[in-house]
């Protein structure tokens, strides 16, 4: 009896906890179809004539977002593939050194991610203005690598950990070079891991407003700054908003459910670091 009584209340939770996540999403693509009438009005209802209006206006006009996509594609894919490769390369070497302080290090490498962005986007503005990367999409892939890369190392160091050592070693003495070794033996074993690694560092740059709004002029702004020009002193734009929101978090919920068993593989896997 007690256990079917906390597999309800698991239940209960779960089901307000899926309502509370999904409604306004659900809501918010609802709402893309509707007229500025019925997205402002009063009293929300569900009977409306749909309309392609908001949609068509994000593609047409001056004020178009096919090239703030374009711009968010290239600078979220490129520094996730760029801070995975990099990551997981430098994350196998912090798992199997030997190197005194080795705990210190990484810590020290992830206490640069947790630096709140605030303190950083002065010195990168500085340095990005001299090397001439403002309003460029290569400025904006190393302005997010200088947080995906080492939360991409710290993460990927705590899968190598796991993957017993004894491995690689029978693989070298069997001829297996350090590269072959790593290549073959453990980057398959921490696939979850790659996963993982490469999906929240595709969320962090798809979804990045920070960064964007200080690094990217009109030639480099990503879908989050486009939606920001649709807030002018006249009003929202809530019609043609709620249509660019459901642009911006549908390939996310896409990536997210597509690699699911994976990712959590990954985060239940990445939970324990090695010594």
């Amino acid at each position: 009896m007690r256990r079917r009584g906390v597999t309800i209340v698991a239940g209960v939770g779960i089901a307000v906890a899926l309502l509370w996540t999904l409604v306004p999403l659900v809501w918010m693509a609802i709402s893309s179809f509707k007229n500025q009438t019925d997205v402002t009005a009063a009293a929300p209802s569900l009977h409306f004539g749909p309309t392609l209006e908001n949609w068509t206006g994000l593609f047409s006009g001056g004020d178009a977002i096919g090239r703030n996509l374009v711009n968010s594609l290239v600078v979220a894919l490129g520094s996730t593939v760029l801070s995975v490769v990099l990551g997981t390369m430098a994350g196998y070497g912090l798992a199997r050194s030997r190197m005194r302080r080795k705990k210190d290090l990484a810590f020290w490498v992830i206490s640069v991610r947790m630096a709140p962005i605030a303190a950083v986007i002065l010195p990168l503005f500085l340095m990005f203005r001299f090397l001439g990367l403002i309003d460029t999409l290569p400025g904006l892939i190393v302005a997010y690598l200088t947080f995906n890369l080492p939360f991409a190392i710290w993460l990927m160091s705590a899968f190598f950990a796991q993957v017993p050592v004894s491995l690689e070693e029978s693989a070298r003495v069997d001829g297996a070079g350090h590269w072959r070794t790593f290549l073959q033996i453990s980057l398959p074993l921490v696939k979850s891991g790659l996963v993982t690694t490469a999906v929240l560092c595709l969320v962090f740059a798809w979804n990045d407003y920070a960064f964007a709004t200080v690094f990217a002029g009109p030639d480099a702004q990503t879908l989050p700054v486009a939606a920001s020009r649709l807030v002018t002193s006249t009003g929202i734009d809530w019609g043609r908003m709620t249509a660019i929101g459901t642009i911006v978090v549908v390939p996310m919920m896409v990536a997210g459910l597509a690699v699911r068993r994976w990712l959590v593989t990954g985060l239940t896997l990445g939970a324990v670091t090695g010594e």
